[in-house]
């Protein structure tokens, strides 16, 4: 009776101590729930860092469209600055 009770205990003692190993490794600072989130963070950094780059490709093709299009160079500065060519008229619409 007494073996028993003594490998019971030595069984347990084993228990606590691999669940305390498992608990350290994964609650504490550097832990598995700390890498989890670090890495989502990363993920999403990423993201952004791929959505500005799409960003300045685009205004990049767009510079570029207005260093060599004329058209288009003509249509920001009538759209944007209202500018108008001479003896040209401009009828402004007011909807009430």
């Amino acid at each position: 009776m007494a073996r028993l009770n003594r490998k019971f205990a030595i069984r347990l003692l084993w228990f606590v101590i691999i669940l305390g190993i498992i608990a350290f490794l994964a609650f504490n600072q550097n832990g598995v729930l700390k890498f989890i989130s670090l890495r989502k963070e990363l993920n999403n950094i990423n993201l952004q860092i791929k959505n500005a780059e799409d960003k300045i490709k685009a205004l990049e093709m767009e510079i570029d469209s207005l260093n060599t299009i004329k058209e288009k160079i003509e249509k920001v500065a009538r759209e944007k600055y209202h500018m108008m060519k001479p003896k040209e008229r401009v009828l402004k619409i007011e909807e009430n």
